[in-house]
């Protein structure tokens, strides 16, 4: 399970740049629910990372808002299956905060036919409707 985090095919980031807390969750677990720590906390401090590069860092920065990334998991009874889902959080989190910005839309106007369909569409809407009326 322990291992670095692969955000994609880029970036990887190693394992002592996560900080992992673990503590008593309240979910389901029985008896058990009051002996192990099965709530899990990651931490990953974006701005003093290494394994990203400074452009992808300072992109993630302005669109994350803070420095460091903190993901809960206490869904799932085991400490193990609550690790491998906040690492899975983390990772989406991180994509998304680097992912490249979409390409701007370029704008159009609708053709001159387009526009004449559409006026005599209109047109003969209007006509059915005005030959149903009562005379």
């Amino acid at each position: 399970m322990p291992g670095p985090l692969v955000v994609n095919d880029s970036v990887v980031i190693p394992e002592a740049e996560l900080v992992w807390r673990f503590s008593r969750s309240s979910g389901p677990g029985g008896q058990g629910v009051n002996t192990t720590d099965s709530r899990v906390e990651l931490t990953f401090s974006v701005a003093e990372s290494i394994a990203l590069p400074p452009a992808l860092k300072a992109r993630a920065l302005e669109r994350l808002g803070s420095d460091t990334i903190t993901i809960a998991a206490s869904e799932y009874r085991s400490q193990l299956r609550n690790r491998e889902a906040a690492m899975h959080r983390l990772a989406q989190r991180l994509r998304e905060a680097i992912a490249a910005p979409p390409k701007r839309r370029r704008p159009t106007k609708p053709s001159r036919g387009a526009v004449e369909r559409r006026i005599a569409g209109k047109k003969h809407r209007s006509d059915v409707k005005r030959l149903r009326r009562n005379i």
